[in-house]
Formats: C-alpha cells, structure tokens, sequence
C-alpha cells in the first residue's frame, strides 16, 4: 500500500512593494524595493487537517515588512533582509526558517538649476537591480547572498569568436571582431557579517563592468571568468560569484546585395533564440592536514550573526 505523507513545503508574501523617503534636513533619500518573505516550518496541521491555529497570516506578513522599515535604512538590504528573519523566526511558533528576497529598485537624483543634486526630486534610474537573499534558521547562521539584475553591457569591438568545433550543421561564420553584448545577472555569497553591504555591492559591480571592457574576448565563457576572477581577487569577503549571460546577438546586416558596403556599420539586434552562458567563479577550498580541519565550519554562504528565538 502507497504511504502518502507531505513533502516539504513553505508559504509567504511575495511582491510587497515598499517606498521609504529618509528625510534629512539638507535632502531627501529614496529607497524602492520589492520584498518577498517565504517560512518553513511545521505547517502540516494546515495542509492534512485544515488548521490554520500555527499560520501567521501572509497580510501580517506584508504589514511586518512595513513596520519594520519605520526608521530603518532599508537601502541596507542584506541588514533589512537579517531584521526580518529574525523577527519571523520569533512570530511564528512553528516556524523554523525564513527566507527574504529584496530588489532594490534604482533611482537617481536630479540636477537641480543651479547644478547641484536636487534635493528631493529623481528620475528612473539605470545600471541593474540591487538584489539580495537573506535566509536563516533558529539557532543558525544566517545565510546571505548578494547580487545583480539586468545589467545590461555591450562592447563594439574586442569580441570574437573563433576555433569552435564545427559539424554538418555549422552554419556560423569564424570571426575576430564583432558586437559583444549581454544582460548580467550575478549573484555571490559572503563570508562575514562584519562589512559595509552597500559598498561591497557597490565595488564588486564597479569590478564587474571594469573587467567586462578591458580585455579581448575570444568567448563570453572567457569573459565570464575574467569577471569573477577580478571579483575575488579584489575583494576577499565575497566567496564565490554566479553569473548568467546572455548573448544579446548583434549581426552584421548583410548590405552587399544592395551593392552597398558595410564594415562593422549597420547590424540587426536580435532577441531571440540567443546563447546562453552560465558559470561560477569560486575560491577553491584551502588545504589543510586532517588534524587541523575545523568540524562545524560555516559552509554554503551561511555566515555568523545568528538569528535565534528569546
């Protein structure tokens, strides 16, 4: 006879949009985020018996992430995200794990007439999404993962492609000059509480787009390792770096049927189908004798400054 039993299971509130204007004296500061909460724990009695006596409701769950901004600098995403894992680890009594995924959502400040930064005004800003995902569990250490969305670069020249392994169906044309373009999204882990979040992410993304544009790339797999490569040799808080590239093709349109010329002038951009490049640049393990292996080392991105229930 089949035994059927629950399987592992979570619920939240997702999509919770919160704007908070920081109001100083001499200007204003905007945050825009998006906030996404899930919880784990012992929720089976709601599922097999229809008891919701152990759920905190997901609309106390969105009201929570309201109150909790209240005279808090969310901008500090990963500290946000660590205030509202520790506060859902004490509210509910059967959960066990929370997890808090924030997007912050650029804005930039406008020139005001005299050509100083506007005090209180912005315009939709560029550049990607800030994002972070902060997870812990009672007793734990919390686990932190940074990173970028839609970052979107693109170099004209300094690209190719070329010594690929071509079959009956290779269709493609070798070249060593053309369009390279993608949309970054990167994620890395951290080592330690102990920093400054927002300008970690800060420089790990300037490093990203420095190491983008200075180097020929014979592949978007060589410049994807470039990247993480720089990433971790300039700054030893971060452990390792995800990064998934797509390959925004841009063809050079063919003219020449025209009878007109086109050296690397005119290309169609396209969107899809496209190549998709996909990798982690990581620190690789340090070596050390079986006597000196520490049991109990912090492992997967968890790092110290656990949330724990009074």
């Amino acid at each position: 006879m089949t035994t059927i039993r629950l399987g592992r299971n979570n619920y939240g509130k997702s999509r919770v949009r919160l704007v908070r204007v920081a109001r100083h004296p001499d200007r204003h500061d905007l945050a825009d985020l998006t906030v996404d909460v899930a919880l784990e724990g012992d929720f089976a009695a709601a599922h097999v018996a229809g008891d919701n006596a152990g759920l905190l409701a997901t609309d106390t769950m969105r009201n929570t992430v309201y109150a909790l901004a209240r005279g808090f600098d969310v901008s500090d995403l990963e500290r946000f995200g660590m205030r509202l894992v520790s506060h859902f680890l004490e509210a509910g009594p059967t959960v066990t794990g929370a997890r808090i995924r924030l997007v912050a959502h650029p804005w930039e400040r406008l020139t005001a007439a005299g050509g100083g930064p506007n005090e209180h005004a912005f315009q939709g800003g560029s550049g990607g999404d800030r994002v972070a995902t902060v997870a812990g569990a009672a007793g734990g250490a919390f686990e932190i993962e940074a990173g970028i969305d839609g970052l979107v670069v693109l170099k004209t020249t300094g690209s190719g492609w070329e010594g690929y392994l071509h079959d009956e169906y290779t269709s493609l044309a070798e070249t060593d000059d053309r369009i390279m373009a993608t949309e970054i999204t990167a994620r890395w882990t951290y080592g330690t509480t102990d920093l400054d979040f927002t300008a970690s992410w800060e420089a790990v993304r300037t490093i990203v787009l420095e190491a983008f544009g200075d180097h020929y790339s014979p592949s978007v797999q060589f410049t994807l390792h470039r990247m993480g490569e720089a990433v971790l040799a300039a700054r030893p808080e971060v452990q390792r770096i995800s990064f998934s590239l797509p390959n925004k093709h841009h063809l050079l349109y063919d003219l020449a049927r025209f009878g007109i010329e086109n050296d690397h002038e005119v290309f169609l951009a396209t969107d899809e189908p496209y190549g998709l490049i996909e990798g982690t640049v990581e620190r690789a393990p340090a070596v050390t004798s079986e006597s000196e292996a520490q049991p109990g080392a912090a492992a997967n991105g968890a790092v110290s400054g656990a949330p724990a229930r009074s």
